[in-house]
This record gives structure tokens, sequence and C-alpha cells, in this order.
């Protein structure tokens, strides 16, 4: 007998597997309202403790946002399998680790800075204009290929973010 899909995980299923912890980004995705605002809110609060706790140079924050791609694309796909749903919304770690490369790339800037950088993303990747939309569609489903559209869409979100930050920067 095949167990039903997971469409609302729970605590158990989050603290099951370390698969689980990671891709719903450590609880951000078990929130009933709006996981992937609240993952990129959680991704941005762990930003910035790093940032203060550890002043990391920009090697590290490359290795630290390619190491996450990499391990949250693993643990997207063993989520998915699991659960049974090709691209939940309660995966997370997409979020956070394209808006750690919005911040990285984006920084130095103020709190307002920072607020329309996260207002931009979460537009990009809601709402999914163009790129985006590709991006979504080209790589769905279950395994390798289905997380790596889990992690794709949010780099493509995160490139659209970064570029009109530049251009808003470029002309004033």
């Amino acid at each position: 007998m095949i167990a039903p899909p997971i469409t609302t995980p729970n605590a158990r299923f989050l603290l099951a597997r370390l698969s689980h912890l990671i891709a719903l980004g450590f609880g951000a995705g078990l929130s009933r309202i709006a996981p992937g605002t609240v993952g990129t809110l959680w991704g941005w609060a762990l930003f910035l403790v790093i940032e203060v706790l550890f002043q990391p140079s920009d090697a590290v924050w490359a290795a630290l946002i390619g190491a996450g791609v990499l391990i949250g694309w693993w643990a997207s796909v063993a989520t998915v399998r699991r659960c049974g749903v090709a691209d939940p919304r309660y995966i997370v770690i997409d979020e956070i680790v394209a808006f750690w490369l919005v911040l990285w790339l984006a920084m130095p800037m103020g709190l307002w800075g920072q607020v329309l950088a996260f207002a931009l993303f979460r537009f990009f990747d809601a709402v999914k204009p163009g790129p985006v939309a590709w991006a979504d569609r080209a790589f769905k489903g279950m395994g390798w290929r289905g997380g790596w559209g889990i992690m794709f869409d949010d780099l493509v979100a995160a490139f659209c973010t970064l570029l009109v930050i530049a251009l808003w920067r470029h002309v004033w």
C-alpha cells in the first residue's frame, strides 16, 4: 500500500530525517501561512546573524551559498521522495539560499535597501514573471531533476532581483 502524499507536514515529519529538517528550513516551512515568505525571512535573519558573528569573507559566503545549493538540492530530492509531492510549498531551503545570494551580492545596504531586496525577491518568487516561470517549468518532477528545479527557480528569482537592484543603482 502506497502512503498518501504529505501536503501538510508536522513536527514529526520535520524531525524524522536530516533532509526534512534542512529542506523545511529548520521549521520555517511548517508555517501554515506563506511558508516561502517565512523561509525568506528566516534566511534574512540567518544572513545577518552570520554577518555579525563571523564577518565572513566573500570567499566564505561563496562557499556557504554553493554548499547551500548542493545540500538544498540533496535535501529537496530526499524530502520529495518521502512526501510524494513534486514541489511542495513547505520546502523553503531554496528561498533561504537564494536570498543569501541576493543579500551577499547587494550588500552593503541599509535596512530599507534590505526590505526592498526582500520585497523584490518575494515578488519574483511568488509571481514568477518571465524567466522565473520558465525556470519553474523547466525542471518539474520527482528525483534529482525535480530537486534541481526546486532550487533553480529561486536562483533565477535571485538573479532577477539583483538585476533590478543593479539597474536601480545605475539610474540613481
